[in-house]
């Protein structure tokens, strides 16, 4: 069975700012240890690959509806 990397964008993300964008939330089936929290896209991308892992976007809740979150 291959693992799942769980992850949401991060609530006080500011636009064209260099921080990392989103936040790892969970690991389900990969033996990972993960030393940040705040990652970026290209980041979460290699540890994907390197451990045969998918990629999970976390659905925002009801009151963020009208937002659109592009990937």
């Amino acid at each position: 069975m291959a693992g799942k990397i769980f992850y949401r964008e991060r609530e006080k993300y500011v636009d064209g700012s260099k921080t990392p964008r989103y936040q790892l939330i969970g690991l389900l089936g990969v033996d990972m240890k993960i030393q940040g929290h705040h990652l970026r896209m290209s980041e979460l991308k290699f540890l994907a690959e390197a451990a045969g892992a998918e990629l999970v976007m976390l659905p925002r809740g009801p009151k963020h509806k009208e937002e659109k979150v592009e990937v």
